[in-house]
Protein backbone atom coordinates (compact mmCIF):
# COMPACT_ATOMS: atom_id res chain seq x y z
CA UNK A 1 0.00 0.00 0.00
CA UNK A 2 1.37 3.41 -0.87
CA UNK A 3 -0.95 5.47 1.35
CA UNK A 4 -3.98 4.99 3.53
CA UNK A 5 -6.14 7.30 5.58
CA UNK A 6 -5.32 7.23 9.27
CA UNK A 7 -7.60 8.54 11.99
CA UNK A 8 -5.97 11.48 13.79
CA UNK A 9 -7.00 13.52 16.81
CA UNK A 10 -8.84 16.74 15.96
CA UNK A 11 -5.77 18.85 16.79
CA UNK A 12 -3.40 16.96 14.46
CA UNK A 13 -3.19 17.62 10.71
CA UNK A 14 -5.07 15.11 8.57
CA UNK A 15 -2.16 13.26 7.00
CA UNK A 16 -2.03 9.75 5.58
CA UNK A 17 0.49 7.03 6.22
CA UNK A 18 2.42 5.64 3.28
CA UNK A 19 5.22 3.14 2.82
CA UNK A 20 8.56 2.90 1.05
CA UNK A 21 6.92 2.20 -2.30
CA UNK A 22 6.27 5.94 -2.41
CA UNK A 23 9.81 7.06 -1.53
CA UNK A 24 12.71 5.57 0.34
CA UNK A 25 15.97 6.93 1.72
CA UNK A 26 19.33 5.24 1.50
CA UNK A 27 21.34 4.87 4.71
CA UNK A 28 23.50 7.84 3.67
CA UNK A 29 20.47 10.10 3.01
CA UNK A 30 18.81 9.04 6.27
CA UNK A 31 21.98 9.74 8.23
CA UNK A 32 22.33 13.23 6.70
CA UNK A 33 18.63 14.11 7.09
CA UNK A 34 18.67 12.87 10.68
CA UNK A 35 21.73 14.96 11.52
CA UNK A 36 20.16 18.06 9.93
CA UNK A 37 16.94 17.54 11.91
CA UNK A 38 18.95 17.11 15.11
CA UNK A 39 21.03 20.21 14.35
CA UNK A 40 17.83 22.23 13.96
CA UNK A 41 16.46 20.72 17.20
CA UNK A 42 13.46 19.12 15.48
CA UNK A 43 13.21 15.72 17.23
CA UNK A 44 9.78 15.07 15.69
CA UNK A 45 10.59 16.85 12.43
CA UNK A 46 10.12 15.63 8.89
CA UNK A 47 11.92 15.90 5.58
CA UNK A 48 9.56 17.31 2.97
CA UNK A 49 10.14 16.18 -0.62
CA UNK A 50 8.16 18.09 -3.23
CA UNK A 51 8.08 18.57 -6.98
CA UNK A 52 7.66 22.11 -8.28
CA UNK A 53 7.73 23.70 -11.71
CA UNK A 54 11.08 25.03 -12.89
CA UNK A 55 14.57 23.94 -13.74
CA UNK A 56 15.92 23.28 -17.20
CA UNK A 57 13.75 20.18 -17.72
CA UNK A 58 10.43 21.61 -16.49
CA UNK A 59 10.13 20.11 -12.99
CA UNK A 60 12.49 20.19 -10.05
CA UNK A 61 12.76 18.71 -6.59
CA UNK A 62 12.41 20.83 -3.49
CA UNK A 63 13.44 19.56 -0.06
CA UNK A 64 12.87 21.20 3.28
CA UNK A 65 12.95 20.32 6.97
CA UNK A 66 9.72 21.00 8.84
CA UNK A 67 8.26 20.43 12.30
CA UNK A 68 5.67 17.90 11.10
CA UNK A 69 3.28 16.88 8.34
CA UNK A 70 0.74 19.31 6.90
CA UNK A 71 -2.87 18.62 6.03
CA UNK A 72 -3.27 15.96 3.30
CA UNK A 73 0.45 14.99 3.35
CA UNK A 74 1.53 11.39 2.92
CA UNK A 75 3.90 10.41 5.72
CA UNK A 76 6.49 7.68 5.12
CA UNK A 77 8.95 6.43 7.72
CA UNK A 78 12.02 5.16 5.93
CA UNK A 79 15.41 4.30 7.41
CA UNK A 80 14.36 5.93 10.69
CA UNK A 81 13.45 9.29 9.10
CA UNK A 82 9.95 10.66 8.63
CA UNK A 83 9.44 11.91 5.07
CA UNK A 84 6.35 13.79 3.88
CA UNK A 85 5.12 14.22 0.32
CA UNK A 86 2.08 16.22 -0.77
CA UNK A 87 -0.46 14.32 -2.94
CA UNK A 88 0.42 16.19 -6.16
CA UNK A 89 4.16 15.54 -5.75
CA UNK A 90 3.43 11.89 -4.94
CA UNK A 91 2.28 11.44 -8.55
CA UNK A 92 5.82 12.27 -9.69
CA UNK A 93 8.01 10.67 -6.99
CA UNK A 94 6.35 7.27 -6.47
CA UNK A 95 9.05 4.62 -6.47
CA UNK A 96 11.91 7.10 -6.02
CA UNK A 97 15.02 6.64 -3.92
CA UNK A 98 16.70 9.57 -2.20
CA UNK A 99 20.45 9.27 -1.73
CA UNK A 100 23.09 11.58 -0.29
CA UNK A 101 26.60 11.86 -1.70
CA UNK A 102 29.55 13.44 0.13
CA UNK A 103 31.39 14.90 -2.86
CA UNK A 104 32.15 18.21 -4.55
CA UNK A 105 29.07 17.85 -6.76
CA UNK A 106 27.24 15.78 -4.10
CA UNK A 107 24.28 16.46 -1.93
CA UNK A 108 20.84 14.86 -2.04
CA UNK A 109 20.16 13.02 -5.30
CA UNK A 110 16.83 11.56 -6.41
CA UNK A 111 16.69 8.36 -8.45
CA UNK A 112 13.24 8.65 -10.01
CA UNK A 113 11.84 5.86 -12.20
CA UNK A 114 9.10 8.23 -13.44
CA UNK A 115 11.48 10.76 -14.98
CA UNK A 116 11.34 10.64 -18.78
CA UNK A 117 14.36 12.95 -19.07
CA UNK A 118 16.57 14.79 -16.62
CA UNK A 119 19.19 17.48 -16.89
CA UNK A 120 22.88 16.77 -16.47
CA UNK A 121 22.96 18.19 -12.93
CA UNK A 122 20.16 15.80 -11.85
CA UNK A 123 18.17 18.58 -10.17
CA UNK A 124 15.35 18.81 -12.69
CA UNK A 125 13.39 16.37 -14.81
CA UNK A 126 10.37 15.91 -17.04
CA UNK A 127 7.73 13.26 -16.65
Amino acid sequence: MIANTAAKPASAPASRTGDERLIRLTFSAAKKAGSLLAKQRRPNGVLRVAVVGGGCSGLQYKMDLQDGPANRDILVETAGVRVVVDPKSALYVTGSELDYLEALDGGFKVKNPNAATSCSCGESFSA
